[in-house]
């Protein structure tokens, strides 16, 4: 009885042992193997069996990607002007042996470097370059803090900058500056359109001007052309009117007689001062005259018709103050 409590004492005991030497891994981790305290090797996510009691489990490294917290902090920027800022960091560790040996706390190692360097790189801008290059000092905060924790085995994936804060004063004089800038765009945008619309009215001015001109010059030829065919009309009524003189045609100097007595009485009837036109006794003698310029026309149509001579002018009638025979 004793024997076989002894036997099964001992395989109990060999089971315990197995157990405390198999090492089951999860997967995103790294166990480091420390044997009698000295690492010896990392055990990979799986199954591993490293003897109990020779060999133990030193420190169980998260390799997933994780991230920091930079906790909220004041900054001093160049132009001496104080902001409130706080970012995050996120880190992965690539050597569990190193991140497990090199450095004493890793995250709070991790947020103490970046607090600092984050200092560092806003302190050395000015406020406009913290507000508008967030870019910039995530890559030069990511650049600087990855250098510092490569001997820990750690790789720094992302610096990001949560919010920056500067002074409620602060924020009031960049609200009236921006104010400002736009209505300053918004003159001269008004400035433009005014000397944009000065200028196609000047130009419509001068297309008008230019196109007035030319209707002028236009009704100058016009005018030109049409006395210059006068004139030749009357050239040619003055030749053969003439011819007909020289032919010895008395209807000619009736013709002109006649001309020259409508022209000056039309003048009479024009003038602005005459109220009542009184014509003499002669301008009986004008029936005659027009019935000369008939003739005139009806010989200048018909070449081959004899030329009657002009009608006997009416007797003219006595006035009521002449004798009898007068």
């Amino acid at each position: 009885m004793g024997t076989t409590a002894a036997i099964f004492f001992l395989v109990l005991l060999a089971l315990f042992y197995l157990a405390a030497s198999v090492k089951i891994v999860r997967q995103g981790y790294e166990y480091t193997i420390e044997h009698f305290g000295r690492f010896t090797t990392v055990a990979r996510p799986g199954f591993n069996f490293y003897p109990a009691f020779l060999y133990r489990v030193g420190r169980r490294v998260n390799m997933m990607e994780q991230v920091v917290d930079i906790p909220g902090q004041e900054i001093i920027t160049r132009d001496n002007a104080m902001i409130s800022t706080d970012g995050v960091v996120f880190f992965q560790v690539l050597d569990p042996a190193k991140a497990a040996y090199e450095v004493s706390d890793l995250q709070n190692a991790l947020m103490n470097l970046a607090t600092t360097n984050l200092r560092t790189v806003m302190g050395s801008m000015d406020l406009d370059e913290t507000l508008s290059k967030r870019d910039e000092i995530n890559a030069r905060l990511l650049s600087v803090v990855d250098h510092a924790t490569t001997p820990w085995g750690v790789k720094i994936t992302r610096v990001e900058i949560k919010d920056i804060r500067p002074p409620r004063d602060i924020v009031d004089a960049m609200a009236r500056q921006m104010k400002a800038e736009r209505e300053k765009r918004a003159n001269i945008l008004d400035a433009e359109g005014d000397r944009a619309s000065e200028i196609l009215r000047a130009e419509g001015q001068k297309q008008a001007k230019i196109l007035e001109a030319e209707g002028r010059r236009e009704a100058a030829y016009r005018d030109a052309e049409a006395r210059e065919r006068s004139a030749e009309a009357e050239a040619k009524a003055t030749k053969s009117v003439s011819e007909a003189i020289e032919a010895g045609s008395t209807q000619a100097i009736n013709y002109f007689v006649a001309q020259k007595y409508v022209e000056a009485v039309g003048k009479f009837a024009t003038s602005p001062n005459a109220k009542t036109i009184l014509f003499p006794v002669e301008a009986t003698q004008l029936i005659g005259t027009l019935g000369g310029i008939g003739e005139l026309a009806k010989e200048a149509l018909d070449k081959t018709a004899p030329i009657s001579p002009p009608a006997a002018p009416p007797a003219r009638r006595r006035g009521p103050f002449e004798q009898q025979g007068d």
